[in-house]
């Protein structure tokens, strides 16, 4: 019979001494099925020194084999190693935990020149070699087999024959819980070994909500029923925000240390840390939703609160928000525990609300790129397109290169032209589309076209400008080839969009695919100079940045003509004042003369720049602003100075008002020398890098470190310290540096606030204006202020 089904999560396992490739998903028809495939074994391939003799080197690598785990089979295949013809010895093995040995024990024979592709995981070589797609649509002939006892599925189904990847099409319904931890503790940083999860809050599809709660400290209930109910409720995707540092290592410690089984994954097993530092529950999808926040860089400090807010999952103002030094106090007494359960809900709600903004995107970054739903996430920026490199050059018979770490060599990119400062009203942004992608294609670079020096070729050849490097013009290069299909794919995807609801899941589906191509597209040519890529060929990341350089200096050459005035250039845009006629015609000569598709990527209302590259802040027409490069998230700053920066930028940009903002700063410091700030958004938090007898100066957190401890909390490296500066003759910081839970509001040293904080961190805007430190302490008006707008 012929199976459908949505694949979820691979893995393997071992049954009866052979690998056993575990498929778990959704069937079309609802069902959570795993289908089996024990057809395919691990391999490795050789390459053999120049003058080897293969017959002779086949025979001592069969020589190696054991019975328990044997060699079953040396032949020579044809393949491409650094886009060069090889011969190559394809060894197959029998089981996957042999594959290490077996690669230490062949290097070391005197006719190996190399052991390639034996560290790729086995579950993943199977994807690899049979294009099968994480978070996509499969048909597979299988004949049903009984359910094993333990395993939480619908059906099992045995593979006749490997899965064939179908045409995208949108993911089935799947059942998505969310979950947030308390944990309480009185002397500091929750510690698993010491304290108690009080309270674990879920929010899943279909509407469901529950709390478990502790039974006063003891919380061996509330793990017991919060697994349990993991089990009874079967999610496909458990979502946390910081799961994968806290909430799954603190969850399995507690476990363990009161003696209750976390058997929670669809085979009956515990949460396993894996690749990527994100933990693996088999069978599920286990994401953590910070992974994807990272990205953001719109957010500036990443706080659970602060990403839902941004995304519009829920308002902070309309946000429960508690210290977790504060916890313990809400959770032993009975008329504030109600708003403890309150904050602790909306925590997971807001978990919930960010997965369904993210998970659609994350569907589609999986299926692209290779790499499993819970690994994609994690995953850094160069993993997910080596993931995908890899299964294009499988299709190529390229073989892929060891991981080696190449110690860092910078080397010169991207074009960035000193800014105009001031503001400027109505700026267009041009972008060159996927610009590097372009460049790649258009000079055919590529590890596998590069020339290296002194080496004489026959053919066509470009030589790439400053930098020299040289490249072969045909045949194409794996990496033009890879990056045309995405190209390609992504113009076709938004072509399929046209004229559907943007409100279905087919328009959904194809946005999120869209967008998934475009960040890997983007993210190619940097692979090529990251030290730790298995293609690692720095003369083709400088070379393609030497032809960015070379793209955006005639672009800037050509608006000028055009008498488009602009304002700064970065990268891949020009930020130029914005005239309709001037910009169409300017982009349409571009696009002839440098042959990379430009367009207009956002017209700023009002857009305000320093003197300092990447440093600017504008409104754009919705009423947004976007910052970038200013220092409201500096370590040492409270988040009252994060708040008055932020607040400052808005009232410049969207009042156009200098004399308001200082107005505002000015009513901010009258606050602050009245007390009436309050005492949570004048706290410092720094992290405890290092054990205390490592700092060689006496830092502020440190010291406000050694008093907490004084005061019998317990710290470690990687804590999290939050104190306040308060009121002393001594003018070291340290000496005034005190855990804020220890300080009462007549202690603040509210002078030190609006010199040192609130005033700094408005003048990094400010200043721009002629605007001084002494009108803002002092309060007085000053009428130099020049006219800012262009």
């Amino acid at each position: 019979m012929k199976l459908k089904f949505w694949l979820l999560d691979p893995s393997y396992s071992m049954v009866k001494g052979k690998p056993e490739v575990r498929l778990w998903g959704v069937a079309e028809d609802g069902r959570r099925v795993l289908v089996k495939d024990r057809g395919f074994r691990p391999y490795f391939y050789v390459l053999p020194s120049a003058k080897a003799d293969l017959k002779q080197l086949e025979e001592q690598i069969l020589a190696l084999s054991t019975p328990d785990s044997p060699i079953l089979s040396v032949e020579p295949v044809q393949r491409k190693y650094l886009g060069k013809p090889v011969t190559a010895l394809k060894v197959t093995c029998q089981q996957p935990p042999s594959i290490p040995t077996y690669r230490e024990k062949v290097k070391r024979l005197s006719q190996v020149e190399d052991v390639l592709e034996a560290d790729i995981r086995f579950y993943m070589r199977y994807m690899i070699d049979n294009q099968v797609e994480p978070c996509g649509w499969h048909v597979v002939e299988v004949e049903e087999v009984e359910v094993d006892r333990g395993l939480k599925v619908d059906a099992v189904y045995e593979a006749i024959s490997p899965p064939s990847p179908i045409p995208t099409a949108p993911p089935p319904r799947l059942r998505v819980l969310a979950f947030d931890i308390e944990c309480y503790s009185e002397s500091g940083t929750p510690k698993p070994h010491r304290d108690p999860v009080i309270i674990i809050s879920a929010v899943a599809t279909g509407g469901v909500r529950r709390q478990f709660l502790a039974e006063d400290l003891d919380d061996k209930k509330v793990l017991e029923e919060f697994f349990s109910f993991i089990k009874e409720y079967d999610p496909d995707v458990i979502a946390g925000y910081n799961s994968n540092f806290y909430d799954w290592p603190y969850l399995i410690a507690r476990a363990k240390k009161l003696g209750v089984e976390l058997d929670i994954s669809r085979e009956g097993t515990e949460p396993q840390p894996s690749v990527y530092g994100h933990y693996s529950i088999v069978g599920r999808a286990s994401v953590d939703l910070f992974n994807y926040a990272e990205e953001l860089t719109e957010v500036k400090v990443k706080t659970l609160e602060n990403v839902a807010d941004y995304l519009k999952v829920m308002p902070k103002e309309a946000r429960t928000l508690i210290e977790y030094t504060e916890l313990p106090r809400y959770w032993k007494d009975p008329s504030l525990r109600k708003t403890l359960l309150k904050y602790a809900m909306e925590d997971a709600e807001s978990t919930y609300g960010i997965a369904e903004e993210a998970l659609p995107f994350l569907y589609q970054l999986a299926n692209l790129t290779g790499l499993p739903l819970d690994q994609v996430a994690a995953a850094s920026v160069g993993f997910r397109v080596e993931s995908h490199l890899l299964r294009h050059a499988f299709l190529e018979g390229e073989l892929a290169p060891n991981r080696v770490e190449h110690p860092y060599s910078p080397y010169k990119g991207a074009i960035v032209l000193k800014p105009k400062p001031g503001i400027f009203e109505k700026v267009a942004v041009i972008d060159f589309s996927s610009m590097y992608p372009h460049i790649m294609i258009k000079y055919n670079i590529g590890f596998d076209s590069y020339i290296p020096p002194g080496e004489e070729v026959e053919g066509e050849v470009v030589e790439a400008p400053e930098v020299g490097h040289r490249f072969r013009v045909r045949p194409p290069s794996l990496y033009r080839k890879m990056l045309e299909k995405l190209l390609e794919a992504r113009a076709k995807i938004r072509e399929q969009m046209k004229g559907l609801d943007p409100s279905s899941p087919e328009y959904i589906a194809l946005n999120n695919r869209q967008r998934a191509v475009k960040v890997l597209a983007n993210a190619s040519y940097g692979y090529l100079g990251w030290v730790g890529a298995r293609f690692y060929m720095k003369p083709c990341a400088e070379a393609t940045a030497a032809y960015g350089r070379q793209s955006i200096m005639k672009a800037n050459e050509l608006a000028k003509e055009y008498g488009l005035d602009v304002i700064y250039s970065d990268t891949d845009s020009l930020f130029v004042k914005y005239d309709k006629q001037k910009v169409e015609e300017f982009i349409k000569r571009a696009e002839e003369e440098i042959g990379i598709e430009l367009k207009v990527d956002k017209v700023y209302d009002v857009l305000f720049f320093t003197e300092a590259a990447k440093k600017y802040a504008g409104l754009l027409s919705d009423g947004r602003v976007d910052v970038v490069g200013f220092e409201a998230v500096r370590g040492d700053w409270c988040s009252l100075a994060q708040e008055v920066q932020t607040k400052v930028l808005e009232l410049v940009l969207k009042e156009r008002s200098v004399q308001a903002a200082v107005r505002y700063v000015q009513e901010v410091v009258s606050r602050l020398k009245r007390g009436e700030v309050p005492l949570r958004e004048l706290v410092i938090w720094k992290t405890l890098t290092k054990d205390f007898e490592e700092y060689e100066v006496e830092a502020a957190h440190v010291a406000a470190a050694r008093r907490l401890m004084e005061a019998g909390y317990s710290l470690e490296v990687g804590d999290k310290v939050g104190f306040v500066i308060v009121k002393g003759a001594s003018d070291k910081l340290a000496n005034r540096a005190m855990p804020y839970i220890l300080v009462r509001p007549e202690e603040v040293d509210y002078d030190y606030y609006a010199a040192k904080q609130v005033v700094p961190s408005a003048l990094r805007v400010l200043k721009y204006f002629n605007v001084k430190e002494e009108e803002l302490l002092a309060g007085r008006r000053q009428t130099s202020l020049f006219d800012f707008t262009s």
